[in-house]
Formats: structure tokens, C-alpha cells, sequence
């Protein structure tokens, strides 16, 4: 994919994420993280190949049947519009309008309360810290229950336990996951694969142990890595240093 003029920004990339996997895409800044998820939500048309939900490809569904079947969540925080939280959460029905239940006031309610938000609901999101309002884009994509959930540097507001609770909750959906992260430990943790992604070009693809090694860390972010278990999770740990 790339401009109508000059180099591409991301080539050479090819894979396929299972139904209900949780794949991660890593890389450096710059690297093309951004990019790739623009092309997986139809955000841009790729100018080489395709990008096929089911075997079809996206840009073959009308942007309501897409808006349907993909939900995301991307780094701007929430615009409040005037409402509150939970009319911007009950937003994540509106691809179904009209092809719902009763049932719609009960799922943003749930939406609400697996992100920690239902003593928020009422509020004016302006008044929300920006972990706040990230979680409440997230509960608006929950809502629209999307075949693929894709998110862009989720964690990036929130304090460190929401970061763990999101990345659990994520890795725990029925859904088919794609997100961006810059923490290599939390890739390595919550994700079934990792997408490591360097110069506009996908590297190496497999699960956290096959792919995140020292050696593979040194060639795409240029730092020396020390990788032991966790005492208590079991999980990788990782410990930087400049070489």
C-alpha cells in the first residue's frame, strides 16, 4: 500500500489471522504499524492486493456490511458531542440499526461494566482522563460484537492495570483481534501470534517465543535484550539496554 505518488509506505506483506486469534503487530516507530491497520478497516485502499474478510474482499462490501463486521478503536480519544458515556457506547450499535432487540440497552450496559465505566455513564467524557475515554471506545466497539476487532496503540493512556485488564479482556473475546502495541511484554503475554513489522515490511510472524528473541529485538529495534520468566505469571520478561 501506498501514495498515489512515490514509494509505498508498506509492502510485502501477506498473512492471515484465524477466527478468535489475537495476533499483535510490533515494530519500531515509523515502521508502518498505522498503515497496515488503515488497509485492514478500509480506511485505505490498497494499491497491490487485498485485504478479504471470509474470503471476500473488503472493499467488495458496502461500508455499512464492513462497518458491521469491524469495529475499531484508534488512538484519538473520544469527541463527546454533547453526550454522555453511555450514548457514545450505544454509538457502537448504529452499523445495526434497526436489526437488533430489545436486548441493545442491556449490551451497552454490559459493554459498560466489563470496561469498568458504569459509574461513568452519565458523564460528559470531557471530564474523563484519557484512560477513561479510551476505555470508553473500546466498550463502543465491544457493543458493535464485530467479527474483527481491530485496535490501534490501546494502552497507550491507560495506567497500569488497565492496560493489564484491557490486554486480558481483549485476549478473552469470542472475537478475532488485530492490535498495535509498542510493549513487547504485553504482546508477548495476551497475543496468540506476533507481527513484527520493520521498514514498512513484515519480518517475522509466529508466537511470542519464536519470533520475540534477542537476537530478532536487536535487528528491528536496535537494543540488547535479556529475556527471563516472570516469578509469578510464568511469562516472558524483558529487560532493555543500549549496546
Amino acid at each position: 500500500m501506498g501514495p498515489r505518488h512515490g514509494a509505498p509506505i508498506i509492502r510485502d506483506i501477506d498473512f492471515a489471522v484465524a477466527p478468535g486469534e489475537m495476533l499483535a503487530i510490533v515494530g519500531p516507530n515509523g515502521a508502518g504499524k498505522s498503515s497496515l491497520l488503515r488497509c485492514l478497516y478500509r480506511y485505505h485502499r490498497p494499491v497491490a492486493g487485498a485485504v478479504r474478510l471470509d474470503g471476500a474482499d473488503i472493499w467488495s462490501l458496502s461500508a455499512r456490511d464492513c462497518a458491521r463486521r469491524v469495529a475499531t478503536v484508534l488512538q484519538e480519544s473520544a469527541s463527546d458531542f454533547g453526550l454522555s458515556v453511555a450514548e457514545i457506547v450505544e454509538l457502537g450499535l448504529t452499523p445495526h440499526a434497526n436489526g437488533r432487540g430489545a436486548s441493545d440497552g442491556d449490551e451497552v450496559e454490559e459493554a459498560l461494566a466489563l470496561m469498568g465505566l458504569d459509574r461513568l455513564a452519565a458523564r460528559d467524557p470531557s471530564t474523563l482522563s484519557g484512560g477513561e475515554r479510551q476505555r470508553v471506545m473500546i466498550a463502543r466497539a465491544l457493543v458493535q460484537r464485530p467479527d474483527l476487532l481491530i485496535l490501534d496503540e490501546p494502552t497507550n493512556h491507560l495506567d497500569i492495570r488497565h492496560q493489564l485488564e484491557v490486554l486480558d479482556l481483549l485476549s478473552r473475546l469470542p472475537t478475532t483481534v488485530v492490535v498495535s502495541l509498542h510493549d513487547l511484554a504485553l504482546a508477548s503475554a495476551h497475543a496468540d501470534r506476533v507481527l513484527v513489522l520493520a521498514d514498512g515490511r513484515l519480518t517475522a510472524l509466529g508466537t511470542p517465543l519464536d519470533v520475540l528473541t534477542p537476537d530478532a529485538i536487536r535487528r528491528t529495534f536496535a537494543v540488547g535484550t535479556a529475556i527471563d520468566r516472570h516469578p509469578v505469571t510464568g511469562q516472558p520478561r524483558f529487560s532493555f539496554h543500549l549496546e
